[in-house]
């Protein structure tokens, strides 16, 4: 058996947001999980749609593994990446570090995870491993997941394989502080700024502030998407609440992000009243995404298409605060 000592698997809402604690906190950076999403400009919104879904995503953080290398490059920490198509090659990059003493950090589809309590497929899933043996993998998932898990050698292989949206190829990483450990508070007001920015400039209509509005537009017609509205609808809204992201399509953990940054600035130029209003319209805008949630949820399960055209209203009043906020962010100065 090969196991890092030491490793600490405490709960967190966010897979990547969770295994970049348990590297961080192993190189002795111990950072909450909000500081963590924030640092790394880890919210946005995508409304995705394509021929080849089944049904209309709603996304609200960055692609995968964006957070990680933005967190990594904010900090100054130096991040080891491998990819490859070999398998043999993909089981020495992680069995490397682990014999060295360092948990790595894996991209894979939860698919085919043993312990995986949804059967979707996800390639944009990361997990921390610790260990290994002769039989099974051990691992540091999402607190709903069950935190400190194992799963066989097998299924890992497979899943570490998967192709598809947001697949990488075997892709491993490790996370290190060569140059000591950095001072979060300095990066603090730059990670929320490059944040607003891109939300308030998105580059397509469908993401930003402008793809939230979009989406208002586009949900009131989703019963005409899908050919199993009670399946669909309400599986929309489990993944906006419980699907990984804190609650809220990721705005509980921006709005705690903003309420701890808050704390913790000098404050200048009105820093920590802007970043206090900026958390003061994230908490109103979480609290709009969960009813949106629970709308689609019951217009899935009631099959009332006004339910639907509520939420559609609601989202009209997310995209407007969520502008409001981001462009007090963004006038940040520090």
């Amino acid at each position: 058996m090969t196991m890092v000592k030491h490793v600490d698997a405490r709960g967190a809402q966010h897979c990547e947001t969770a295994t970049l604690g348990v590297l961080l906190r192993h190189e002795g950076l111990d950072l909450s999980e909000p500081m963590l999403f924030g640092l790394g400009s880890g919210l946005s919104f995508i409304y995705w749609d394509s021929k080849n879904l089944d049904f209309p995503f709603l996304g609200g953080r960055v692609k995968p593994f964006e957070l990680t290398r933005n967190l990594a490059a904010r900090l100054g920490l130096e991040l080891s990446v491998q990819e490859t198509g070999s398998a043999r090659r993909a089981w020495e990059n992680v069995t490397g570090p682990l014999g060295a003493g360092r948990p790595v950090g894996l991209q894979l589809d939860s698919y085919y995870l043993d312990y995986f309590g949804s059967r979707m497929h996800f390639g944009g899933h990361v997990v921390a491993m610790y260990g290994y043996d002769e039989s099974d993998a051990y691992l540091v998932d999402t607190e709903q997941q069950g935190g400190a898990v194992s799963t066989s050698l097998t299924s890992l292989a497979r899943a570490r394989s998967a192709r598809g949206p947001m697949a990488a190829k075997h892709r491993s990483f490790t996370l290190s502080a060569p140059g000591g450990l950095p001072s979060p508070q300095e990066r603090i007001v730059s990670a929320i700024t490059v944040c607003a920015d891109a939300f308030l400039h998105p580059p397509i209509a469908n993401s930003g502030h402008r793809g939230i509005e979009k989406a208002g537009k586009l949900v009131p017609t989703w019963f005409r998407r899908t050919e199993d509205p009670q399946r669909d609808l309400p599986q929309a809204a489990v993944l906006m609440e419980r699907g990984g992201t804190g609650g809220a399509l990721f705005r509980n953990l921006y709005r705690d992000f903003l309420a701890e940054c808050a704390e913790l600035v000098v404050d200048g130029s009105g820093v920590r009243s802007a970043l206090r209003s900026g958390h003061r319209l994230y908490g109103e805008a979480a609290v709009l995404w969960t009813e949106v949630a629970a709308l689609i949820d019951e217009a899935g399960r009631s099959g009332d298409a006004r339910c639907l055209v509520r939420a559609g209203t609601v989202l009209g009043d997310v995209s407007r605060v969520e502008r409001e906020a981001m462009q007090v962010l963004s006038r940040l100065q520090g």
